[in-house]
């Protein structure tokens, strides 16, 4: 398939049976808004080629750019290769479909796959963390058990509750991992700490 401009129209060609054909892209199954695009990038690039006086290198530039972009769009609609011919220069580029989704995702988890875990790094993070949840959960809750144990408890249950959706959402996260497994060890060390001392 070739992306072409034929009188301020976007015209798209490809061989059949009975030889090479041009048809409009709102032929096609691209969707409205990009056959609009491909339109109005037409006109844009008939009329810079049809100026009498010579023609700014910027024009020329944007025009070429947004042809390539354009066609980039059609081979992803259209999942095959596009070429383009420049209705400036006149030069004949092929764009290739972008590789598909659950190639990309492979490609993600092998380079995922490929790096080290930074065991080191990540318990050292793991346990500072820890030891600042630990000694704050266990300094509020004695601090308000002196007052009031239930209001120890419930403050207990309102901290460890503000903390569980951003732990929960952090578990996943490569770097923040470690801290939401520092904050899981804090509270039970905490807690542990905590039921030892009522006895």
């Amino acid at each position: 398939m070739e992306l072409r401009v034929r009188d301020g129209r976007a015209v798209l060609a490809g061989e059949d049976e009975s030889g090479e054909r041009e048809v409009d892209p709102h032929s096609l199954p691209l969707g409205s808004d990009l056959a609009e695009a491909l339109h109005e990038w037409a006109k844009v690039a008939d009329a810079v080629v049809r100026t009498e006086t010579p023609a700014d290198g910027v024009a020329n530039a944007l025009v070429a750019r947004r042809g390539r972009q354009l066609a980039g769009r059609i081979a992803a609609v259209m999942n095959s290769p596009v070429s383009y011919t420049d209705p400036v220069s006149g030069d004949l580029l092929t764009v290739e479909a972008p590789e598909a989704p659950a190639e990309a995702e492979a490609g993600a988890e092998e380079q995922e796959e490929s790096e080290p875990t930074p065991w080191g790094t990540g318990l050292t993070v793991s346990v500072i963390t820890a030891a600042i949840v630990a000694v704050t959960v266990v300094s509020l809750s004695l601090g308000l058990g002196e007052t009031s144990r239930w209001l120890a408890l419930v403050a207990n249950v309102l901290v460890v509750g503000g903390l569980a959706p951003s732990v929960w959402l952090g578990r996943k996260v490569p770097v923040w991992r470690w801290v939401a497994y520092g904050v899981v060890t804090g509270v039970g060390v905490a807690w542990l700490a905590l039921i030892l001392t009522l006895l």
